[in-house]
């Protein structure tokens, strides 16, 4: 493998890599969606 092969395939698993563990942060500290529709059941018990 050339050395320019190697840097490409490092970087693109890096930048991969950086994405996908972006957006795995963000699904976990986006809160939960409240529906109203919800809210009115819970407070008419």
């Amino acid at each position: 493998m050339t050395t320019s092969a190697l840097i490409m395939m490092i970087s693109v698993q890096l930048i991969v890599t950086g994405i996908t563990g972006y957006f795995f942060f963000k699904v976990l500290n986006t809160p939960p969606k409240t529906d109203n529709n919800d809210l009115d059941e819970l407070i008419d018990d």
